[in-house]
């Protein structure tokens, strides 16, 4: 009985936004990783959402995140509608060594600047939270682009957010973020079949 009341007691102390926001931030990324265009109108909902919640929470390097997320997952839906005539779905590519170079340097950059303004507001976690804000900035545009690599960069920074929202008492949203891993370890086996299916199909075209 005494853990049936602490549950309940939990419960009552999680709010409706962040409940629907986890909700179809679940749905966003499970659909995201199936390969289904469907994610992004779950995506724009949940991230809209959590533009108030990091605002409350003093979170302010994610609420900005989410603005960004939300222009890019406009784009990510309009992306993913142009298909190339020929294909079911937009094919799934590989990252290049110049994109790597490009976004680690953006990562380092973006983190020590946002990290030194943020650190002279009231802000938690200021450079924590600018280097996954930067990493998420990296890991969207790949997601959008249908680079495979998007999904490493998701667990990794999935599992740096656990535990900053568990400081932060957002206890719902730490279990998202620890589902976000787990999915996007499937996301990358998935797409990385996706992508091997879609290189058979070409090597027979390139003999020829």
């Amino acid at each position: 009985m005494q853990i049936i009341h602490t549950l309940q007691a939990w419960w009552q102390h999680q709010t409706l936004p962040e409940v629907v926001g986890v909700i179809t931030g679940i749905l966003c990324v499970y659909l995201a990783a199936k390969n289904n265009i469907w994610n992004w109108p779950f995506a724009i909902v949940s991230v809209s959402i959590y533009i108030f919640i990091f605002f409350e929470a003093h979170l302010f390097a994610d609420m900005g995140l989410q603005v960004y997320f939300l222009a890019m997952n406009i784009y990510g839906w309009y992306y993913w509608s142009h298909k190339p005539v020929n294909e079911k779905k937009t094919p799934v590519t590989r990252i290049s060594q110049k994109e790597m170079i490009l976004s680690a340097a953006a990562i380092v950059l973006f983190t020590f600047i946002l990290g030194s303004v943020l650190k002279y507001t009231t802000a938690s976690y200021p450079y924590i939270d600018s280097f996954c804000a930067a990493c998420s900035l990296v890991a969207q545009v790949f997601l959008a682009r249908k680079v495979l690599e998007n999904w490493l960069i998701w667990v990794f920074v999935d599992v740096i957010y656990v535990g900053v929202y568990l400081f932060k008492d957002l206890h719902l949203t730490a279990g998202m973020y620890a589902l976000y891993a787990i999915i996007a370890i499937i996301g990358y086996i998935d797409w990385k079949k996706d992508l091997l299916k879609e290189t058979s199909k070409l090597e027979p075209e390139n003999k020829r």
